[in-house]
């Protein structure tokens, strides 16, 4: 076969995958720049908001006092009770999919619950948790949790119930046991549905934590986008909104790499 060029395997690379992505952010700084110069006296341009938060880009992990953090700190409270309400969501809604998913009955029983609770907002879920718990922090780790249930549940209950039935009859034929079957046949087929629904589940996650935590207030990294705003500072305001959306991009990354190395376990295997 014939080798390519470096020089042209480098181009290839350069118009394929950099510059598009490079002409996208530069688009949207663009839009950004228009906005601040045009149609508001509030938003900073990008230059000034870079300049202006400085101090918390070369020392995000700041602790001048119990209010006064970097945002560095600040991401790591949000994504403390992101994860706690994410691993608690999932440790319930994969058995729960498989129960829905393996059994007719259970399906009946509580599909239509699941479909009812679906839609509801998970922030219409904080006056509750807050009346159970009566404290910010865990009331935020349950509407998280709420939150992670349902696209995980859906998603694995699909993934089980599409197991074709003639898996099952061979197994019944070499008499292997029920939980070998669920092991060996019936989670090998899910994962993908599975991990389709913990990437949905841990982006909304990600999504509410931000409304959750100006609702309530405290140390977070919603809490710091409102708090800012109460002060007109829109520089910051932004910084939020780029760590935010960079934490998110992040996130779902690290959920790729799992359901890869998943992947690689169940080939080897």
């Amino acid at each position: 076969m014939k080798r390519r060029h470096p020089v042209r395997c480098g181009l290839d690379l350069l118009g394929k995958h950099i510059l598009p992505p490079m002409l996208g952010f530069a688009m949207l700084l663009a839009i950004w720049w228009f906005t601040a110069a045009f149609l508001t006296n509030l938003m900073p341009d990008p230059l000034t908001a870079l300049r202006e938060n400085r101090e918390y880009l070369l020392n995000p992990f700041y602790v001048r006092g119990p209010g006064d953090v970097g945002i560095g700190y600040l991401l790591l409270h949000s994504l403390r009770r992101v994860l706690i309400g994410f691993a608690l969501g999932t440790l319930v809604a994969i058995p729960f999919g498989f129960l829905i998913g393996l059994s007719d009955t259970a399906k009946r029983i509580f599909y239509p619950v699941v479909q009812i609770l679906r839609p509801v907002s998970p922030v219409a879920w904080l006056p509750v948790a807050l009346a159970v718990f009566n404290l910010a922090n865990p009331s935020a780790i349950f509407v998280i949790f709420i939150t992670s249930l349902w696209p995980t549940v859906i998603n694995t209950a699909a993934g089980v119930s599409s197991v074709p039935k003639d898996y099952f009859n061979v197994a019944r034929v070499i008499e292997m046991p029920r939980w070998k079957q669920i092991i060996k046949i019936v989670l090998p087929a899910s994962l993908p549905y599975i991990f389709t629904g913990l990437r949905i589940s841990l982006g909304i996650a990600w999504l509410v934590i931000v409304a959750v935590e100006m609702l309530t207030g405290g140390q977070g990294i919603g809490f710091f986008v409102w708090d800012e705003w109460n002060r007109l500072n829109l520089s910051s305001v932004m910084l939020a909104i780029v760590v935010i959306g960079l934490t998110g991009l992040a996130l779902d990354v690290l959920i790729g790499k799992a359901q890869g190395a998943f992947r690689k376990w169940e080939v080897e295997g």
